[in-house]
């Protein structure tokens, strides 16, 4: 085949994609839209990764963070971790793969404490292979890595606050 004839195939194949993907009912997940308008945050430590990248999230929605007396929706934070283990390593011990953890727990009530959502857990990990001859590189990335955690966990919970419907 020649090279202009696949790159007309190519092209008609290009247009033709989005069509099918329409036709088929396929659209990408949007922003979610919450039954509540005022959510308070409670119980995240001082400066929390998760409690940060929350506020910034939320910022985008038609959602407002308020102080708890105004709130419609509470969110508790139970517990947060952000942990880093060891899992492979040489004979000379070097560490050779590290997994990374971030573990959250929270809750959602009414300001009358009423049960939303029960205690649930989130858990997510990750791997980082490492070298002591790439170690800045590597910091870099568990950085990235850590932050990617973050924002996964913050879609998550914006997932589960959608679904909860106050009475």
């Amino acid at each position: 085949m020649k090279v202009s004839s696949r790159r007309t195939l190519l092209r008609l194949a290009a247009l033709a994609l989005p069509g099918a993907l329409a036709g088929c009912g396929f659209a990408l997940r949007g922003a979610p839209s919450f039954s509540f308008e005022r959510l308070a945050l409670a119980g995240f430590t001082p400066r929390s990764p998760l409690a940060e990248a929350l506020r910034v999230h939320v910022a985008r929605l038609p959602l407002r963070l308020v102080e708890p007396a105004q709130a419609q929706v509470l969110l508790h934070m139970e517990r947060e971790s952000h942990t880093k283990t060891s899992v492979a390593s040489t004979a000379a011990g070097q560490v050779r793969e590290w997994q990374l953890l971030l573990e959250a727990e929270f809750r959602l009530s009414s300001p009358n404490d009423d049960v939303l959502l029960p205690r649930t857990a989130l858990r997510l990990t990750r791997d980082l292979s490492t070298t002591e001859a790439q170690a800045l590189a590597k910091e870099q990335e568990e950085a990235n890595l850590r932050r990617a955690m973050t924002q996964e966990a913050v879609g998550m919970l914006m997932r589960r606050l959608a679904a909860v419907r106050p009475r």
